[in-house]
C-alpha cells in the first residue's frame, strides 16, 4: 500500500502538542490542565488537536508512552554497553540519580499519573502498570545473572528504593537523596552477590 510523504513524516503539530503537554503535565499535573491551554501553548487549533488526539486521555497515554520509550532507551543503552550486570545496574541507578538532581524535577511521571488515574481499568493506569512491569522484569533479569535467587525479591527492593528516592527527591535535598539511593543500590548488589538478601 502506498503512503504519501505526509503520512510517513511525524507531524510537527503533533510533536508540539506532545512536547507542550509533557512539559505542563509533568510540572503541574494532568487533571489541572485543560485542552484549551495545551492548544494555546502549542499554537495549534482545537481541530488539529483532535485530529491527532481524539481525547485528552489519548494525549496523556501518548505522554506516558513517550516517557516509557525514553526510559527504556536509557536501560537498553546501559545493557548494550556489555558491562557486567552489577555495573549495568549501577548505570541504571546513576541515570535515576541524575534525573532526581535535574532542574525542575517533580518526581516520577508514572507515579504522579497513576495518582490521578487510580482506576486499574483506565488506559492511563494500564500504561503505568506496563511500564512498571517492564522495569521490574528488566531488573530481575539483570539481578538473576548475579545470582538466580532471590532475584525477584532484589528487583522489588530496587524498585522500592527507586520509588522512595523519586518521592523524596522533590521534597528534600536531591543530592542527599541520590547519594542515599545509590548507597542502597550498592547494598542490594552486595546482598545479592553473597546470597544474604532477606
Amino acid at each position: 500500500m502506498a503512503h504519501n510523504a505526509s503520512e510517513s513524516r511525524p507531524s510537527e503539530a503533533r510533536d508540539r502538542l506532545l512536547s507542550t503537554a509533557t512539559r505542563i503535565f509533568y510540572s503541574e499535573g494532568i487533571h489541572s490542565v485543560g485542552v484549551d491551554r495545551i492548544v494555546k501553548e502549542a499554537q495549534v487549533t482545537r481541530a488539529t488537536f483532535y485530529r491527532h488526539f481524539p481525547s485528552k486521555e489519548n494525549l496523556v497515554v501518548a505522554y506516558l508512552t513517550a516517557a516509557d520509550r525514553a526510559l527504556r532507551g536509557q536501560a537498553e543503552a546501559a545493557i548494550a554497553a556489555g558491562l557486567p550486570a552489577p555495573d549495568t545496574l549501577r548505570a541504571i541507578g546513576a541515570s535515576i540519580a541524575q534525573a532526581i538532581e535535574s532542574p525542575g524535577f517533580r518526581g516520577c511521571a508514572f507515579l504522579n499519573a497513576v495518582a490521578e488515574y487510580p482506576d486499574p481499568a483506565d488506559p492511563v493506569h494500564q500504561v503505568v502498570l506496563a511500564h512498571r512491569q517492564w522495569f521490574l522484569d528488566t531488573l530481575t533479569g539483570l539481578l538473576r545473572t548475579i545470582r538466580e535467587e532471590p532475584a525477584d525479591r532484589a528487583a522489588r527492593h530496587f524498585v522500592m528504593l527507586r520509588d522512595g528516592a523519586m518521592a523524596a527527591g522533590c521534597l528534600f535535598d536531591p543530592e542527599l537523596v541520590s547519594e542515599t539511593f545509590l548507597n542502597g543500590v550498592e547494598g542490594l548488589l552486595k546482598a545479592q552477590a553473597t546470597a544474604s538478601f532477606t
